[in-house]
């Protein structure tokens, strides 16, 4: 049922935004140099490594690590990337890993391949048995600003919470997240 929901929800998703992917793809490859899309390594669903597609909002020169590990992330931001950071809009080319299944919606937000503290917790923990998501429950519950340990608490609680309904309550609060910008710090 849920992968059935995730395709039926990308076509409509991917639908209604064709227009706004169109003119942020274009925004992104005119406003800094390099490609407009950023492909990073991920891990997926038993800790097998993908490529997750998001809008290049940084510039081609920034180290491949989490934005928290960066000394001054804003220094790396391209002209619109921190509009695009800040209302979540460089998220909207993981539609593609969600129509191709190595994403869902909703689980557990996908580590980068040298998040090694991260994948080891949540490998102990059995949350690496999910299939990765463009929002979760640790994402609405502090995004960028919870501890890693936290994280995978919430990744945990998710784990063993998991449903369509309780799917549907976390998108509906991510939407209202996005919309009022709450935990996003770059």
């Amino acid at each position: 049922m849920k992968r059935g929901f995730d395709l039926f929800l990308v076509f409509i998703t991917a639908t209604l935004l064709s227009i706004l992917i169109f003119m942020l793809f274009v925004l992104v490859k005119v406003t800094s140099p390099g490609p407009a899309l950023y492909w990073s390594d991920r891990v997926g669903k038993n800790n097998k490594i993908f490529r997750m597609p998001k809008f290049r909002s940084m510039y081609i020169s920034t180290p491949s690590v989490a934005t928290h590990l960066l000394r001054n992330p804003q220094l790396h931001l391209t002209p619109i990337g921190s509009f695009i950071r800040k209302y979540s809009l460089d998220e909207l080319p993981q539609l593609w890993s969600i129509l191709i299944g190595d994403m869902t919606f909703v689980g557990p937000r996908p580590a980068l391949f040298n998040q090694d503290d991260l994948i080891s917790l949540r490998t102990e923990q059995g949350v690496d048995k999910l299939v990765p998501g463009l929002t979760g429950w640790a994402q609405i519950n502090g995004r960028d600003e919870l501890p890693i340990p936290e994280k995978v608490l919430l990744d945990v609680e998710y784990l063993h919470r998991r449903s369509f309904l309780f799917d549907i309550q976390i998108l509906w609060l991510t939407l209202k997240k996005v919309i009022r910008r709450d935990g996003v710090t770059h």
